[in-house]
């Protein structure tokens, strides 16, 4: 069965970096474009970035252009966000999606505080 496994949240201050990793199995990873979510408290699920098949297509919300990258490593079936110049509003739950069918990952908290 389709699983994704989110891994690398935590506390960082502002302006500090995290890198968050999604572990994929149970599908042919490399057929499916990925894209990661997330959702701040008391707000809905938000778009953050969009990843082709290849790498090499990529899209981001307007709030984390120029900071954030998603990659993936089709070898590793793992897609990656890199979150540099974090700010408290990008405090969340970080989840994973492939981008065909219902399939999320259980989420990472991301926590930005001084």
């Amino acid at each position: 069965q389709v699983q994704l496994v989110e891994s690398g949240g935590g506390v960082v201050q502002p302006g500090g970096s995290l890198t968050l990793s999604c572990a994929a199995s149970g599908f042919i990873f490399s057929n499916y474009g990925m894209s990661w979510h997330r959702q701040a408290p008391g707000k809905g699920r938000e778009l953050v970035a969009v990843i082709s098949t290849t790498g090499v297509g990529t899209n981001y919300a307007d709030s984390v252009k120029g900071r954030f990258t998603i990659s993936r490593d089709n070898a590793k079936n793992t897609v990656y966000l890199q979150m540099n110049s974090l700010k408290p509003e990008d405090t969340a739950v970080y989840y994973c999606k492939r981008r065909i069918g219902d399939y999320w990952g259980q989420g990472t908290q991301v926590t930005v505080s001084s």
